[in-house]
């Protein structure tokens, strides 16, 4: 069976790694190379403190979270370094300590389904300092020794190398034959998996369909330090949308921007940077003594009520999509990619499809 997988991010590039264990698979990736949300992310594993009421996702973040273990035994069976992901802890700030605790106990209930969340400790400034003297703007915060970091471009490089499958870079267009194959770049596929993000739109508008997937625009500035050792510090989750996040090599990611009006624009903006910059080094003030920095920018895709979906393209039998990730996109992306993967190849899988229902979000015109 012959099969395009379009898009080579996080969803993309996890389904390509899966699918390339199937038997009588001809896998071929199809990535244009620009914007990728995932190339321009640094990410914090750490779903469980969410409020949001929507329990569907809820259990897809929380199920996502676990699925890392997995995707990192798979990868270190097949003798892939998985350095890009690393559980190093979090912590969560809140303006009104007292909701510390609130929170604390909302984590603690979730932690009977969730046990990678780990322990669980409310620390104060002299606790943090053993372990991270320069972090301050807090009395106290709430540790999580579950929390993770996930760096997304060393990611997906890692799965499409040990997919070992043919990426040809090209911007692509879907066409569908009568027989019900799909025509890529001359190339004609049994089944096609889109995994194109916020440009989802623009492969099935052609085709007649309405899309509700808009992008957003997320900037973050990576700091170098030659004598700071950051490999093991704990990810900072400040109330609101910034977060630092350290890696290896004295890095540390600062970030990201939700830029709503900006459409598909991918140019650093000074301005966005150093807003996120100042807010941050009131946290880190070790920041300024960074020896040198970069920008990233990307684009995120959601949809109108911030909900990812997945599942067949309605109409087209042998396409399938998913969209609408989000700012949880690698939380999210990798349990999506092997459950598109289960779908594809007609296995049951964790989640139950209609909670995600792709119809809601892909209508024919």
């Amino acid at each position: 069976m012959k099969i395009a997988v379009v898009g080579a991010g996080i969803v993309g590039a996890t389904a390509a790694y899966y699918l390339s264990k199937e038997k009588d698979c001809q896998l071929t990736v199809f990535d244009h190379g620009q914007g990728q949300a995932t190339k321009a992310a640094a990410g914090i594993i750490s779903p469980w403190f969410s409020k949001r009421r929507n329990k569907a996702w809820y259990k897809m973040a929380r199920l996502g979270a676990d699925f890392y273990q997995e995707l990192i035994a798979d990868l270190q069976t097949d003798g892939w370094d998985s350095s890009f992901y690393k559980q190093t802890g979090v912590y969560l700030f809140k303006r009104d300590p007292s909701k510390l605790a609130e929170l604390k106990d909302l984590a603690s209930k979730r932690r009977e389904e969730s046990p990678l969340i780990g322990q669980l400790e409310i620390l104060n400034q002299a606790q943090v300092a053993k372990r991270l003297p320069d972090l301050q703007g807090f009395d106290q915060l709430l540790y999580a020794s579950g929390g993770a970091r996930v760096e997304g471009a060393n990611l997906t490089q890692t799965l499409l190398r040990a997919s070992g499958c043919q990426v040809v870079k090209a911007k692509v267009s879907l066409q569908v034959l009568a027989d019900g194959t799909c025509l890529i770049e001359g190339q004609t596929f049994d089944q096609v998996l889109l995994a194109t993000g916020a440009w989802l739109p623009n492969l099935l508008q052609p085709l007649g369909y309405q899309v509700d997937v808009r992008p957003q625009k997320g900037q973050l500035r990576d700091y170098y330090f030659t004598d700071f050792a950051t490999e093991a510090l704990p990810v900072v989750m400040p109330e609101g949308e910034l977060d630092i996040i350290p890696f290896k090599e004295g890095q540390i990611s600062v970030g990201a921007s939700h830029e709503n009006d900006q459409g598909y624009d991918l140019t650093p903006d000074p301005q966005v940077l150093q807003g996120l910059e100042k807010e941050a080094q009131t946290y880190l003030p070790i920041l300024a003594q960074a020896k040198q920095y970069r920008e990233r920018v990307g684009t995120r895709a959601y949809t109108s009520d911030f909900s990812p979906f997945y599942g067949q393209v309605p109409g087209l039998t042998g396409v399938f999509a998913a969209s609408g990730l989000g700012s949880s996109g690698l939380t999210t992306g990798p349990l999506i990619a092997k459950e598109l993967v289960n779908l594809l190849v007609g296995r049951r899988g964790q989640l139950d499809i209609q909670d995600y229902s792709i119809e809601k979000y892909i209508s024919k015109n």
